[in-house]
């Protein structure tokens, strides 16, 4: 039986919640209203983050489920709104450079993450498998395809899932940072984050943050390099005997060039209706922000334990610098 005080508390965490999500969205569609826009400058994707992640770690889950499905389809929705802000010749120009780096660091991540896990911190064979193939493509979507494949347990899932959560909240807020401090220009940084940092969501967020044609790099060497899912989850099914195992592909990762190929070639003479696409899923990419950031808990981070942790962040340290030393000595 749940006592009457457990019931309270749920019920006043339910309704901070919904609080928070009401004001985050009120401040930040007032930059539609002649006058008002300045007072939505301090909604930013850090600061929705932010604001989750307190109040996930000082109040609990309050709706684990409706964080969990709506921050998966709204951010897909959201990427694929980004692209109509995109012109298609521009985005493959500017993303060239980050795509021939690509099959080396997600082959290089693959290997060294599964030294690291198997050889240094035996750490067992699925859980160490899938927070390698997280880091190395695009996080959660990675672990959620290669999961069925590998034919992971749930534990092995959200040890994975929750270590690279934790890596992708920190990078949200570090790299903008870091970025600044190396004087990184639009293109470098753009270039760095979307193949350092593991989730789409978190790669667009940062690159949001930095500068509009960040952004741009970010989003398009990013969902390029998460088409790798595919071909990924293959070789699992092949090196594991896991045959007849369902693959999830990404879909809105093809949608996504879709809306640029429409931006460019079907929008050209009318670039106001593709702008306010692209501003409308700025917004409810920060929206995103703050459910994914709602749906860590103290739970989370006990069931990662350190050992995961650890080696997910020395193959992030490693993909990170490596990825550094390309952008500016190759």
């Amino acid at each position: 039986m749940i006592s009457t005080a457990t019931k309270t508390l749920r019920t006043n965490n339910k309704t901070i919640y919904v609080a928070l999500l009401s004001t985050l969205t009120f401040f930040l569609f007032l930059d539609y209203i002649p006058g008002l826009e300045a007072w939505s400058a301090w909604v930013t994707p850090p600061v929705a983050l932010f604001l989750g992640l307190i109040f996930a770690l000082t109040c609990g889950q309050a709706h684990p489920k409706f964080n969990k499905k709506t921050s998966k389809y709204l951010l897909q929705y959201s990427v694929v709104g980004l692209g109509f802000g995109m012109n298609l010749h521009s985005a493959l120009a500017s993303g060239k450079e980050g795509m021939e780096f690509t099959v080396i660091s997600v082959i290089g991540t693959l290997v060294i993450g599964w030294f690291i896990g198997r050889k240094l911190f035996k750490i067992d064979r699925n859980t160490s498998y899938l927070i390698s193939s997280g880091t190395a493509i695009c996080g959660g979507s990675a672990i959620a395809a290669v999961g069925p494949v590998l034919r992971a347990k749930d534990s092995e899932m959200s040890v994975a899932l929750g270590t690279i959560f934790i890596l992708n909240a920190i990078a949200l807020f570090i790299f903008p940072m870091i970025g600044h401090a190396l004087d990184m220009d639009q293109q470098k940084f753009g270039t760095w984050a979307a193949i350092a940092i593991h989730d789409t969501s978190s790669v667009v967020g940062a690159g949001a943050a930095y500068g509009e044609e960040a952004l741009k790099v970010a989003t398009t060497i990013k969902l390029t390099r998460a088409l790798w899912i595919i071909p990924m989850a293959f070789a699992t099914s092949f090196i594991f005997k896991s045959k007849g195992q369902k693959i999830s592909i990404p879909w809105f990762i093809f949608f996504f060039v879709l809306a640029m190929v429409v931006n460019t070639y079907l929008l050209d003479g009318v670039p106001q209706l593709g702008d306010a696409i692209n501003g409308i899923a700025r917004k409810t990419l920060t929206i995103t922000m703050f459910f994914i950031g709602a749906s860590l808990s103290m739970d989370v981070l006990r069931a990662v334990g350190i050992k995961p942790l650890v080696q997910g962040v020395l193959l992030w340290i490693v993909i990170s610098l490596s990825t550094l030393a390309y952008i500016y000595f190759v």
